[in-house]
């Protein structure tokens, strides 16, 4: 995973992919003896853009890069069921529930430093299971953000979907989190239909599972982000208070004592 500094330098610095554009080549005057080298270069230089362009028919279509880290996200949750909002296996015998925002810093760090840790160590081994309530605390790109990722929750790609957009994150309400980025980083994750995520994430259906998750937080009385829960599956949630940002070490003892 890319470290904090180098992750906000790395944002400060780049946009989000954009389409690649397919100019012509043009062919050197030395092959250009002839009428028929000229076709020939022209049927080359036309196979070379068919062959970047990975065979496409339409060469207005544009070709989306992946984002940074979208390799090493794709890692992280391969093999993990995910369902919905949840993340691991259904029968863990411990869950913790997050509750975060896409523009939030802190989630940042706390996702891409600390949960590849507890990934590792207890969702992946099917001791903890993850259940993400994604809120919109910081302002529009926030809320924008967060009806994407839970469209992306209706296809099993939640836990993708979020990390990517965390180690691409930009600044506060910077209009980072629009369309190009959210396209970007559906078409980075495999099988994750995102042209059926853009056409869900305004819908009905999404509206009303941000509502939910806006009262589960009003009730569970969260006053900023992240903020974790955690306890027995089916039992009372406690929340985890670390002094500090939340860190590998001290959630690892919380979790170790929930699972006693």
């Amino acid at each position: 995973m890319t470290s904090g500094k180098q992750a906000r330098k790395q944002r400060q610095a780049q946009r989000p992919p954009v389409s690649s554009k397919g100019g012509g080549r043009k062919a050197s005057p030395k092959v250009l003896l002839g009428a028929v080298a000229g076709l020939a270069g022209i049927v080359a230089a036309i196979a070379l853009a068919v062959a970047f362009t990975g065979g496409s028919s339409s060469p207005s279509s544009p070709t989306v890069s992946a984002l940074p880290d979208a390799s090493s996200v794709i890692q992280l949750f391969k093999g993990i069921p995910q369902q919905g909002n949840v993340l691991g296996k259904a029968s863990a015998p411990v869950t913790m529930v997050e509750y975060v925002d896409l523009q939030c810093p802190v989630c940042r760090a706390f996702e891409t430093e600390v949960m590849p840790t507890i990934v590792d160590r207890y969702v992946r081994t099917g001791k903890v299971k993850v259940a993400a309530r994604t809120i919109a605390f910081i302002g529009p790109d926030s809320d924008r953000g967060r009806r994407a990722a839970i469209a992306a929750s209706r296809q099993n790609r939640l836990f993708d979907f979020e990390q990517l957009l965390y180690a691409n994150q930009g600044a506060e309400n910077s209009g980072w989190l629009d369309d190009s980025m959210v396209t970007a980083a559906g078409k980075s994750i495999p099988g994750l239909d995102v042209q059926a995520l853009l056409d869900t994430r305004n819908s009905a259906g999404v509206v009303d599972t941000a509502k939910r998750y806006d009262a589960q937080a009003k009730a569970d009385g969260v006053g900023g982000t992240p903020a974790l829960y955690l306890g027995k599956s089916g039992g009372k949630l406690v929340p985890f208070s670390p002094s500090a940002a939340p860190d590998a070490a001290a959630l690892s003892t919380a979790l170790d004592r929930a699972l006693r």
